[in-house]
């Protein structure tokens, strides 16, 4: 089962409140904003998902930002330099990223 929707590159969550029947959600990774969504049916629910996050990008237009991306593809650490040495030696020394 899959809880999440994506549309223009921004993830949206998806629950549902069986107490109030409706499905809701929020779209994920932008700290800026809280940008919610809902709809009684799945097509209501996509529906205002999409619209959520163009007016979310429409705002940060009419108000000259940058609007966030959720997920810029990199991944950022801090280790300590041992940990730093072993892990360039393991790569080094043929490695595979599965292991």
């Amino acid at each position: 089962m899959k809880n999440t929707m994506r549309y223009k590159g921004y993830t949206g969550s998806v629950a549902f409140d069986a107490e109030d029947r409706i499905f809701h959600g929020r779209v994920l990774g932008v700290s800026s904003a809280l940008i919610g969504f809902e709809g009684a049916t799945v097509a209501d629910l996509e529906k205002d998902f999409q619209n959520a996050v163009d007016d979310y990008l429409e705002m940060c237009a009419e108000q000259g930002k940058e609007p966030e991306k959720p997920f810029k593809g990199s991944f950022n650490i801090r280790l300590v330099n041992d940990r730093h040495n072993g892990a360039t030696d393991f790569r080094r020394n043929g490695a595979s990223e599965k292991g």
